[in-house]
């Protein structure tokens, strides 16, 4: 099989995509709890989300890189959206 391209620009530390992090944050934040939990996925899923055993595999399971779909479906059931801005510098 096949290796996967790495991108120059696309480099992150870890073995998951540092978008998984980003969203147990928002998510965290969104909800004021310490830790995800079940009902907070239940919850972002009814909003329009993905399903939750999709996000519990981002967070608690192997899943390394989310479609870009599902990730920004997550982030607008909690009202958020991603932007584009300029880089201070691309090493």
């Amino acid at each position: 099989m096949a290796q996967p391209r790495r991108y120059r620009a696309h480099v992150y530390k870890g073995d998951k995509d540092p978008v998984i992090g980003e969203l147990r944050s928002i998510a965290e934040s969104y909800y004021g709890v310490n830790s995800i939990t079940g009902k907070e996925l239940s919850q972002i899923s009814k909003d329009g989300g993905p399903t939750a055993s999709c996000m519990r595999a981002w967070f608690m399971g192997n899943t390394r890189r989310p479609q870009n779909e599902t990730v920004e479906a997550a982030g607008r059931a909690m009202g958020m959206e991603r932007f584009w801005r300029k880089m201070r510098r691309n090493d």
